[in-house]
């Protein structure tokens, strides 16, 4: 005997929904599986080298250098401080911002903060310009027009000066006069600022690959594609090096040769992963990144897993500071945190208002942070008091060095006593 039209068209409806909702856990473990390919890339397509024939910069210095009798000073060679990006000097005890040394409007905006070393400061600026100044004055040393927009900050080394560019360059000049020695092109832009180790550049570029060039020449050494656009800035600690990427991966490497150690895909929900613009800055324990989404991140370093996350309350662009064992994390909800960083456990958060885009920045015993509204915030790490203020700001604060601040302030470059300044040379 057959069922009623009505109870056919009811089993027909519950097999039509059984299907559906297999259906959408298939999808869903598809797109929890399909991840990017990754590989060691041999063929190198759209990458070119130029040797240097150059004459020479477009500006030269404003007046002569004079020598000072100054003690030399700790360099800031890269984004970051050091090439595990921790974004801090724990060990300098500046204090309170003071007084005004110099001040010197740049005429363009630098997204990212300076870098220094032997009495120079160099600029990256936004439509295309690098820039060298005496520290000591503020004064005009160079500039180059590079072409390319930047949104980086220059790498020193050695006598020589590397910096990437959204035109998909990445350029190595003179640091005593800004001749260019070299230049690479790839075929993504290249957001990434560069670190050297090693006589070996690293950098990334968004076509997806993690770039090992011969610091000297140009050269790749070798190249890995992981399959998902780059902006963020490799990390280097020992032998490894990590980067972050806009497909939801963290990679570590051999630095040597680029073969991969381990890669981990961090899950957003049960049906996307995370997206990362931020770099990942590690302790050499752990390995600390920010999501596009807000999520902090915490990898082990050795294998990859996940120790520990904290959700923001908006999205979240800061590579994390590192500092005496704290992690210092600001984000679009304006506030900014501070983290036990074995565990995660939030120590103290402040909010500021505006919104964080940049990282923070440690000296001694205080964080430095600046939003997007300009205003840049001085905190002790204790206790995340408010105990300095400035109605400028806009991106990272900027650097320090063992005598001073050198903040960053969107257009306007600035050199800062602090309370606990060493004395000014005669």
């Amino acid at each position: 005997m057959t069922g009623s039209p009505m109870r056919w068209k009811i089993a027909a409806g519950v097999v039509i929904l059984v299907l559906v909702a297999v259906g959408g856990v298939a999808v869903a473990y598809n797109r929890l599986t399909d991840q990017p390919n990754d590989a060691a890339d041999t063929e190198l397509a759209g990458v070119s080298v130029e040797a240097a024939t150059d004459t020479g910069p477009i500006t030269t210095a404003e007046t002569p250098e004079t020598e000072t009798d100054s003690p030399p000073e700790r360099c800031w060679h890269e984004f970051g401080g050091d090439p595990q990006r921790r974004v801090s000097r724990p060990l300098i005890d500046l204090g309170r911002p003071t007084r005004v040394l110099w001040s010197r409007r740049m005429g363009d905006l630098m997204e990212y903060p300076p870098t220094f070393c032997d009495g120079r400061l160099y600029v990256a600026l936004e439509h295309g310009g690098v820039i060298a100044l005496d520290s000591t004055t503020g004064r005009l040393v160079w500039k180059r027009d590079t072409g390319g927009p930047h949104a980086s900050s220059p790498a020193i080394y050695d006598s020589l000066l590397i910096v990437s560019s959204h035109d998909g360059s990445v350029t190595a000049f003179t640091r005593e006069d800004g001749r260019k020695v070299w230049r690479i092109d790839v075929p993504g832009k290249v957001e990434s600022s560069p670190v050297v180790v090693d006589e070996t550049a690293y950098f990334g570029s968004t076509e997806g690959r993690l770039y090992a060039v011969d610091a000297n020449r140009g050269t790749v050494r070798w190249a890995y594609n992981t399959g998902g656009r780059i902006n963020a800035s490799p990390s280097v600690f020992g032998n490894r090096i990590c980067i972050s990427t806009y497909a939801g991966a963290v990679f570590c490497l051999d630095r040597r040769n680029g073969q991969k150690l381990w890669d981990t895909y961090v899950k957003q929900n049960a049906f996307s992963y995370e997206s990362f613009y931020a770099s990942a800055s590690t302790d050499g324990a752990r390995l600390y990144t920010t999501s596009r989404a807000g999520k902090i991140v915490a990898l082990s370093a050795r294998s990859g897993k996940v120790v520990w996350t904290f959700q923001m309350g908006d999205w979240g662009y800061a590579t994390p500071a590192i500092a005496s064992g704290r992690v210092y994390v600001g984000g679009f909800d304006g506030h900014l945190r501070a983290f036990r960083a074995t565990d995660g456990r939030v120590l103290w958060d402040r909010t500021l208002g505006g919104t964080i885009l940049a990282p923070a920045l440690v000296v001694g015993d205080l964080v430095f942070v600046s939003t997007l509204e300009r205003d840049t915030y001085g905190l002790r790490t204790s206790d995340g008091k408010v105990v300095w203020h400035r109605s400028e700001g806009g991106y990272s604060p900027g650097i320090a060095t063992d005598r001073q601040y050198f903040f960053s302030f969107r257009r306007v470059l600035y050199a800062f006593r602090g309370e606990n300044s060493p004395p000014e040379p005669d």
